[in-house]
């Protein structure tokens, strides 16, 4: 079990998101096998729901079918050290996610330079996942796997999971949560059952943001496509409204403003969003990330094509090592060549 410090509330996080309850009630009530497939767009709250399944499986004492976040299994999920709950996660989301202990945080700190965390889930750790379930469950309940993304786990690793996924030891029980069904073995999808969730309206998205204390959540919602944890996530990081609207303008000036220190990949995200509604408002299409109003308009279509296979190319490599303020220099260069004015 890999712990993680810090407070955590006991409850579930998706416990706070309404759009998740209906979803978490079918996992908890009607779905009785022991491997459940969460399959979720990104940034729906896959990994939030699959830890409330996994707490409502390992709760002492349920209210009205979900965990009672009172109990000692509860507190121990919150604490993330719950001894018959493993998380599987690459190492790169481990820390994003806080499933991570200081010890394991100091160590990877020490790797950073050598290098960069797996996007993988491993067959090493597969092979533990297959073994801690074969143990005596320490609370006399079922022993949880959680894996978070299922598609992050390689071929190897995925077949290393077959035969326990199928027939599991004792009373194991599985949660995979995924946002890419499709990249997973289909030996793997067809010894779970499958619970499909969506995304919230955006009434409730806004509501669920506004909440949460950020200011026109509308804004940040499009920013990031719809996704309301990554709009949330955004907001934290200190993102508002105000800086995402003047970002097509920092960029006419080639000025990256206070936006200097976001990381290439961010940048070059952040260009495509802006050249994808600059080729919209080419054609007369609303835009989808940036109000009209904002966008600069009367850019030449071919020019905006050119410029969004360019960028194609720069996103494959956005996780190099750059110089951020020559590649960052770079990147509005060639955006203000493309967003001018035909």
């Amino acid at each position: 079990m890999v712990a993680a410090g810090g407070s955590v509330s006991s409850r579930p996080q998706a416990l706070d998101m309404p759009w998740l309850s209906s979803a978490l009630h079918q996992a908890l009530h009607t779905m009785q096998g022991h491997a459940i497939l969460v399959s979720a767009p990104p940034g729906a709250g896959a990994f939030e729901l699959s830890l409330a399944i996994a707490q409502g499986w390992l709760c002492h004492a349920p209210s009205e079918g979900r965990a009672c976040g009172q109990c000692a299994s509860c507190h121990w999920v919150a604490s993330r050290s719950h001894p018959d709950l493993l998380c599987l996660l690459p190492e790169a989301l481990q820390q994003s996610l806080g499933w991570r202990s200081e010890e394991e945080t100091t160590g990877s700190e020490e790797k950073a330079s050598k290098s960069k965390p797996s996007q993988e889930i491993k067959v090493d750790a597969v092979r533990a996942a297959v073994s801690f379930v074969q143990t005596t469950s320490s609370s006399g309940r079922s022993k949880v796997v959680l894996i978070h993304p299922a598609e992050a786990m390689n071929q190897v690793a995925a077949n290393a999971l077959l035969k326990t996924l199928e027939e599991p030891a004792g009373v194991a029980r599985f949660v995979l949560s995924c946002t890419a069904p499709e990249a997973l073995l289909p030996t793997v999808r067809s010894r779970c059952q499958v619970l499909p969730v969506a995304l919230p309206t955006t009434e409730q998205a806004h509501r669920w943001l506004s909440d949460r204390g950020v200011s026109r959540p509308d804004v940040l919602l499009a920013a990031t496509g719809g996704l309301p944890l990554a709009a949330r996530d955004w907001a934290d990081e200190g993102m508002t409204a105000a800086l995402w609207e003047g970002l097509p303008q920092c960029v006419m000036r080639g000025d990256a403003g206070p936006l200097a220190a976001w990381p290439v990949p961010r940048w070059v995200d952040a260009l495509q969003k802006l050249c994808h509604d600059g080729m919209c408002l080419a054609v007369h299409a609303p835009p989808r990330f940036f109000s009209a109003a904002v966008v600069p308009q009367g850019a030449s279509l071919q020019k905006l094509s050119s410029w969004a296979r360019e960028l194609q190319r720069v996103a494959k490599y956005a996780e190099h090592p750059w110089g951020q303020p020559l590649a960052v220099a770079a990147l509005l260069q060639q955006a203000r060549q493309a967003l001018q004015p035909a």
